[in-house]
């Protein structure tokens, strides 16, 4: 069952998809639930993609369409009258539909629920595949976002990276995980970091200050430990999560 904003929104995609022949910005979407923000927006949208009522269309930035709409909404699926058919009569069809549909018992959704189920996650950044000869913020997709649980995070400011390659994997780091990085330039010894050298090669790795240099260690045998001067690297951020897909 939709929460009330994710109903709302779904309803106003479909009517802006009608009657503009394209999908409304994030911007519009907001003004139109009379949110503060568009990271709630992006929730509903995730939400939305996850129960199988729009679809992201690829390469394109914004666009989505609407794959079905509620039941209440969809096209009655036999004639008025027919037999086993709900009590209530024959929903309205989709097209021409009017905002009040929107004004329903929604009872099954409690609105303490749905604060509690949002707050719960927050949406980070996705900056993309972190890989050698990339700086991190060339990375960043500003369409791109991933949920996260609250409680993996702390205070500060958070983003997130798909990880590349095998190089940390005795860390129980694999290839194609989705990484959480705590921005900040100050970590402690021994920390598994984003590290930029020379300020075009973004690595992850653990970082160790051995003397006057900076060691950044793979946790893979087959790879070796680079040792650089401290003028050399910036730490870009700090592991702190880990999201796996199976």
């Amino acid at each position: 069952m939709l929460t009330r904003k994710q109903h709302e929104l779904l309803l106003f995609i479909h009517r802006h998809l009608g009657e503009q022949g394209v999908s409304p910005s994030f911007d519009e979407m907001k003004d139109a639930l009379g949110l503060k923000s568009k990271s709630g927006i992006h929730r509903l949208i995730t939400a939305l993609v996850e129960r199988g009522f729009i679809h992201r269309l690829p390469h394109r930035a914004r666009a989505v369409e609407v794959l079905r709409l509620p039941e209440d909404l969809a096209p009655a699926a036999a004639p008025a009258g027919a037999t086993g058919g709900a009590t209530g009569g024959a929903p309205p069809s989709i097209p021409g539909f009017a905002p009040r549909v929107i004004e329903g018992d929604f009872s099954g959704a409690l609105p303490g629920a749905r604060a509690a189920a949002e707050s719960d996650a927050l949406q980070l950044p996705l900056y993309g595949r972190i890989a050698a000869g990339t700086p991190i913020e060339a990375l960043r997709d500003y369409d791109n976002f991933v949920d996260v649980p609250v409680s993996m995070l702390g205070s500060g400011e958070h983003y997130a990276l798909e990880v590349d390659g095998d190089s940390m994997i005795d860390a129980g780091i694999y290839e194609g995980d989705t990484i959480i990085i705590e921005r900040t330039d100050t970590v402690e010894n021994g920390a598994i970091v984003v590290a930029l050298i020379d300020n075009e090669e973004a690595t992850l790795k653990r970082v160790r200050r051995k003397g006057g240099a900076i060691a950044l260690e793979p946790a893979n045998s087959s790879y070796e430990t680079r040792i650089f001067p401290p003028e050399r690297v910036k730490i870009q951020g700090r592991l702190v999560g880990l999201l796996r897909s199976y």
